[in-house]
């Protein structure tokens, strides 16, 4: 098809939509003069369309009446019968109207010619099956709850576009099930990790939103102001300063899970308001760090599946523990060819990095070593960790709150999880020595003075927490919806969120 006669198409489904959306005023506004309310406050539910699926030979057999609410997907009239099919929060139900039964005026008045397809009723009524076995209610009232303006999409066709899916998630829940099961599926998840992280004796704990200061982790930041301090503040990049203040105040197991905000690019990996879960257990290192999230993956994996695999993309990804643990440097050696243990210099680095067509950008500054070795892992090894793969060993120079080696300061006590090629979860030892932090604060503002955009400011009020005392403490991350794309098997991290953010429609 050409692209003028897409548009063309394009243009007279729109008219179409617009003269439907006329002709349901005027019904509206009939329904109005004929004392009818399309907008009642409330209606008595007392069965729900799996329910009544499952209690159907008790129903039946008693002639309970059922009483339901759902929005009409299907409506077809025979003269002086008709059958409905209307969906609910749990699957879709068939309805029989009949003239006799609800009344000739309200049947050939009302429902023949002001109640639409999408318009929301309540119906009344007791359970039978039709000849070929569709369980149906037989009505005795039909109730307008709500009605409809804008028409639902064509049922065949439904709502394919993908931009306007995510623009109006509203009516992708209601044509697409799929989608809405993807969502149930999310709550679920975070509900089975909530249950697994106060197994471990977790305290679930609430910190600010709006921060004085840049910090928490590297990236750039959305700023606002506050007009009556008169101050800036930026939406957090993460709650890690906060919550490490609360390990230093007594809270020895806390976690948060709740919304970060980076000012970065959206792709399918990425969106700028975005769901973490952090945690911080004092007296343990990341050793023990690693064991919890492999417990919290493998648990929710068990939850959401029966079992402790699950399928993403064209792999079926094993949950179950211990998950590898790999040095970062070996991955690089073993994907790249290059040793960057046997590498003596930052300028060596960059030649080699370059010679096997991994570019590094120096018109800023120029990188370490490790620095480089992290743009090449990124190039070259992360996409081909499919497997659930502890990658360990971070060099200290993009890790800045991690707790260096004692026999190596270069490299951090540090791990990054892989699943499926993406970055899942972020841990490590927490650097407790308020005298290492605060050099490296500084180390954070010359970067910043030198031009780099993604850097954290000096803290001087968590400088001070911990010169009162942070007990040797692991932390970590998760990132919820990646997590989400793995176990959803989804193509895009705007299939996790129900409102991902979107350019500015014209509309």
């Amino acid at each position: 098809m050409s692209e003028n006669q897409n548009n063309s198409e394009n243009t007279q489904n729109e008219k179409n939509t617009s003269a439907e959306k006329e002709n349901r005023k005027e019904k509206l506004n009939t329904l109005r003069n004929m004392g009818i309310n399309p907008f009642p406050n409330s209606y008595d539910v007392t069965y729900k369309s799996h329910d009544i699926a499952e209690k159907f030979d008790e129903l039946e057999k008693n002639q309970t009446e059922v009483s339901i609410a759902g929005r009409i997907m299907l409506y077809r009239v025979m003269g002086k019968s008709s059958f409905l099919t209307i969906k609910d929060s749990q699957g879709t139900i068939q309805a029989y109207i009949q003239r006799d039964k609800v009344g000739d005026e309200f049947y050939n008045t009302v429902f023949k010619k002001l109640i639409d397809i999408g318009d929301i009723v309540g119906i009344k009524g007791t359970v039978f099956k039709t000849k070929t076995g569709e369980i149906t209610i037989y009505a005795s009232e039909l109730k307008l709850l709500t009605k409809s303006l804008n028409p639902l999409p064509e049922k065949f066709h439904g709502l394919t576009d993908t931009e306007l899916r995510y623009r109006q998630r509203y009516v992708d829940l209601i044509m697409n099930d799929d989608v809405k099961e993807a969502f149930i599926k999310r709550s679920k998840m975070i509900s089975a990790i909530r249950e697994v992280m106060i197994e471990h004796n977790f305290l679930e704990v609430e910190t600010p939103m709006m921060h004085p200061l840049i910090g928490g982790a590297k990236a750039k930041p959305f700023v606002t102001h506050h007009n009556t301090l008169d101050m800036t503040l930026y939406l957090r990049i993460a709650p890690e300063l906060y919550l490490k203040r609360l390990v230093v105040g007594g809270f020895d197991r806390v976690f948060e899970l709740n919304r970060n905000f980076r000012n970065e690019g959206i792709s399918t990996r990425h969106n700028p308001e975005f769901t973490m879960m952090e945690a911080y257990m004092a007296y343990a290192n990341f050793y023990k760090v690693m064991e919890l999230v492999e417990d919290v993956f493998s648990k929710v994996c068990y939850k959401l599946n029966g079992k402790y695999t699950s399928v993403y993309k064209d792999y079926e990804i094993n949950f179950k523990p211990p998950f590898a643990r790999v040095p970062m440097a070996d991955l690089v050696k073993e994907h790249s060819g290059l040793d960057f243990n046997a590498i003596e210099s930052d300028d060596e680095a960059i030649e080699k990095a370059k010679s096997i067509g991994v570019e590094i950008d120096t018109s800023k500054t120029k990188p370490t070593k490790w620095e480089v070795m992290v743009s090449v892992f990124e190039d070259r090894v992360e996409e081909k960790l499919i497997q659930p793969t502890f990658v360990i060993n971070y060099p200290k120079a993009v890790s800045p709150l991690s707790k260096s080696y004692p026999d190596n300061p270069d490299i951090t006590e540090r791990y990054e999880l892989f699943i499926g090629g993406m970055e899942l979860s972020n841990g490590f030892s927490e650097l407790n020595d308020p005298i290492d932090q605060k050099e490296r604060f500084e180390e954070q503002l010359k970067a910043k003075a030198r031009g780099e955009d993604e850097t954290m400011d000096m803290d001087l009020d968590y400088i001070n927490a911990l010169e009162y005392g942070l007990p040797p403490t692991g932390g970590l991350g998760i990132g919820i919806d990646r997590m989400a794309i793995l176990f959803l098997n989804a193509a895009s991290i705007r299939d996790t969120i129900l409102f991902p953010q979107m350019r500015k429609s014209d509309q």
